[in-house]
């Protein structure tokens, strides 16, 4: 490694440490507080006699508001900056995820799941865009890799907390499922007020930088910014109907689809596999799919990275979460389910950081900010089909397996389209500094 590869690494490896584990606790309280009705599902339905596909569509109109607004959001965040405009979404976010605690009727929770995700609208891609002002392409990956840490984090330590929340039931004459929404959204109130003094908008602002390791920083951003503007779109408006971004879309909604498919009734399922009500006991157990995504998520991006393999490793992971899946609803045999979960958890987190490394090769400016919104707002829809395709299926085939296959199918087929319709571009540099063709 020449001595400029390794003074950018320094200052890489600087910002990570700097950033991500900020942006890591931001992601796990997001992620904590759209899938924590997983957990409140049972308690919740008793209580307020929602059906189960009264569920599923309010678990799923969460996506609908975010889609909406998620756009508009992302150009927000571009033009007044990361540090006010994810203060703004944390604060109102958590303030309505605490106002979950008073849906006692069908209307008000599906208008609450709806506001939330009006009020989360933008977080996601607006990290990711502010991920490319931080991260040159060749550490992309690794970053988003971390990045996307807050998912199984959420549930590995959110878990047990949501079932100890949950274990309250009574205390101070509130439900279990009234603390459990309480507490985690208004800690991501607190944490969005800290998010106004922590983070700085640019490289250019950081004081914790030096002017040498800022200008070098720079320097490679911009450099990124120019290869990325030579072949991909300049403006909103081109990067919005861009056939590129579309059909990113198309595979970030079945990959969307996989997982909340699954994470919105993962401790039910994990339930039944133990014989049990959820719980502490449950929220733990729930736990280890996502200890295994975590591992392989810090191990597949820095391959990738290193090598280049992007794509292909993208479509190993979908694939192998789509069997994975599949096998955790036929297995008979508990143990070979929970395996099967942590395959299934492990695959479609580790892959999402690879997909995003598709479009920040030729997306940048407020191009990237639109098109990162686009494609997450269309594919987040994913989220909002997921749960009532997977009742409609159960239901239609009297099966609890059936809305299982379901998910199993978008996973693999999103692997399909990755390998049909999402191409390699041009080389470009990795760690060393070597260029390899993008796989």
């Amino acid at each position: 490694m020449n001595v400029s590869a390794h003074a950018e690494g320094a200052v890489t490896s600087r910002v990570m440490r700097r950033l991500l584990p900020f942006l890591l606790l931001m992601y796990v309280l997001a992620f904590l507080d759209r899938a924590n009705i997983g957990f409140a599902q049972k308690a919740l339905q008793q209580d307020t006699g929602l059906t189960n596909a009264a569920f599923a569509f309010g678990a799923g109109v969460f996506f609908v508001g975010y889609a909406i607004f998620e756009v508009p959001s992302n150009l927000l965040l571009h033009r007044v900056g990361a540090k006010l405009w994810m203060c703004r979404i944390m604060v109102t976010w958590g303030l309505v995820s605490a106002g979950m605690a008073f849906a006692h009727s069908a209307t008000t929770f599906y208008t609450l799941r709806f506001l939330l995700g009006v009020a989360e609208a933008g977080f996601f891609p607006g990290i990711v865009y502010y991920l490319t002002r931080w991260f040159p392409q060749s550490s992309r990956a690794r970053a988003l890799g971390v990045f996307y840490f807050g998912a199984p984090l959420a549930f590995i330590f959110g878990a047990p907390l949501s079932g100890l929340l949950l274990d309250l039931h009574g205390a101070l004459g509130l439900k279990g499922w009234q603390w459990l929404f309480l507490v985690e959204g208004l800690l991501a109130s607190i944490v969005g007020v800290w998010a106004f003094w922590y983070l700085d908008d640019e490289p250019a602002k950081a004081r914790w930088l030096t002017p040498s390791q800022r200008a070098r920083l720079v320097a490679r951003l911009d450099d990124d910014a120019r290869a990325a503007s030579a072949h991909g779109p300049r403006s909103v408006l081109a990067a919005l109907f861009d056939a590129r971004v579309l059909v990113l879309c198309c595979v970030y909604f079945l990959i969307q689809a996989a997982v909340y498919g699954v994470v919105f009734y993962l401790p039910q399922q994990v339930a039944a596999l133990l014989g049990t009500k959820v719980g502490l006991r449950v929220g733990l157990v729930t736990a280890l799919p996502w200890v295994a995504a975590v591992l392989v998520t810090w191990i597949v991006p820095r391959y990738a990275d290193h090598t280049g393999k992007h794509r292909v490793c993208a479509v190993a992971l979908l694939v192998m979460s789509g069997v994975a899946i599949a096998v955790s609803g036929l297995a008979s045999m508990p143990i070979v389910s929970l395996i099967a979960l942590c395959c299934a958890a492990s695959g479609f987190i580790a892959a999402q950081p690879l997909f995003w490394t598709f479009p920040t090769r030729y997306l940048t400016g407020a191009a990237a900010a639109a098109g990162i919104a686009l494609i997450n707002s269309l594919g987040g829809l994913g989220g909002f089909f997921a749960p009532m395709a997977r009742t409609a299926a159960e239901a239609a085939l009297h099966s609890s397996s059936a809305g299982l296959m379901v998910l199993a199918g978008a996973s693999v087929l999103a692997a399909l389209v990755i390998v049909l319709l999402v191409r390699p571009h041009a080389s470009q540099p990795i760690a060393d500094g070597k260029a390899v063709e993008a796989s």
